[in-house]
């Protein structure tokens, strides 16, 4: 299943100095596939699009940023709602 993230965090934790926006989430988190990364980064927001089929996966993915950021996530589908 796909999912939509956006992860924001304070600009008085911006990660800029300490790892950068790289630090803030775990590509090599267990049960996911980061499928595009992209960054508002004037807004401190991240967005990132991921495979998954578990919650768990999901916060694994995100653990780094626990402390710092908040996170919208939202499934989302390639697929147009079917007809019937």
């Amino acid at each position: 299943m796909l999912f939509h993230i956006t992860q924001v965090h304070a600009p008085e934790h911006c990660p800029k100095g300490a790892g950068g926006s790289n630090s803030l989430f775990d590509a090599d988190a267990a049960g996911t596939t980061l499928v595009g990364r992209y960054g508002a980064n004037a807004q401190h927001t991240m967005f990132y699009v991921v495979e998954a089929d578990d919650v768990n996966a999901l916060q694994k993915f995100l653990w780094p940023g626990f402390e710092t950021c908040t996170s919208t996530i939202t499934p989302v589908s390639e697929v147009p709602v079917p007809r019937d």
